[in-house]
């Protein structure tokens, strides 16, 4: 399995990024894909998370209502639409695969693929 991330970049604070990550190597029905993110001096924290098949959707606390995550699947791509963007959302941003579709989506010790990572900057 292989995902690369994309659509980092710099914004102001209060504006908008679309993240994708392209999955391939696999089909992925049985997977859930997740996005983490870290800061410069801070661990990896979950971002949000998506189940393949069917849809389901978790996030973490700080994203809540401003992000969105969604996946095409014809198109083997998961999606991070952010919104309302704060210069603390600044961090690497990764996408992630679980094989197992595990109900502990939030964990990063649950993901066994991933993917290279990309840089979002929300300046003040």
């Amino acid at each position: 399995v292989q995902l690369q991330a994309s659509g980092g970049g710099l914004v102001q604070a209060g504006g908008s990024l679309r993240l994708s990550c392209a999955a391939s190597g696999r089909t992925f029905s049985t997977y859930v894909m997740g996005w983490f993110r870290q800061a410069p001096g801070k661990e990896r924290e979950f971002v949000a998370a998506i189940r393949w098949s069917g849809g389901s959707t978790l996030y973490g606390y700080s994203v809540k209502g401003r992000f969105t995550v969604s996946r095409d699947i014809a198109a083997n791509a998961l999606y991070l639409q952010m919104n309302s963007l704060r210069p603390e959302d600044t961090a690497v941003y990764y996408c992630a695969a679980d094989r197992e579709g595990s109900y502990s989506a939030h964990q990063q010790y649950e993901y066994d693929y991933w993917g290279q990572g990309t840089l979002v900057t929300v300046s003040s």
